[in-house]
């Protein structure tokens, strides 16, 4: 089966969100490269990196589970993206009530609070925020298992 991973790009700090995600959710990065890492190019539509851009990220990846959180930054090259909105979230299924708590509490710290963590009338322990740097996070911890 095919598996979605979810892959953000950011304006610059991107460097910055991941470390603030593995504080969060742990682990190590199997890879982080920025823009000065890579090998030369004859490609004329892949010049060398600014100074400025060489530092920002290319490629970073973070495991949570079973996904692969993957992000980069844009450069003058790709464009600036825009910043992060509410027409995407980031969902989080956990397996307790305490991993849901801990979870939001740790990722929303600096952001936005939508909605609390609750109960809902669906059976969920849920809860939904806008991260420090603009992601949008769900998190879930289904309460009635099926």
């Amino acid at each position: 089966m095919a598996s979605v991973n979810p892959y953000l790009i950011f304006n610059g700090n991107c460097e910055e969100a991941f470390l603030f995600y593995k504080s969060v959710f742990g682990g190590e990065f199997p890879y982080i490269g920025k823009f000065k890492d890579m090998p030369p190019s004859d490609d004329p539509n892949c010049p060398p990196p600014s100074a400025e851009e060489g530092e920002r990220i290319m490629h970073v990846c973070l495991m949570i589970g079973n996904t692969v959180l993957m992000g980069s930054d844009s450069t003058s090259q790709s464009g600036d993206v825009p910043a992060f909105s509410g027409n995407f979230s980031v969902s989080i299924n956990t397996d307790s009530t305490a991993e849901a708590d801990k979870l939001f509490n740790g990722l929303s710290a600096g952001g936005t609070v939508i909605m609390p963590m609750e109960k809902t009338f669906w059976g969920a322990y849920f809860g939904m925020f806008a991260d420090k740097f603009g992601v949008h996070w769900m998190v879930n911890f289904d309460e009635i298992q099926k």
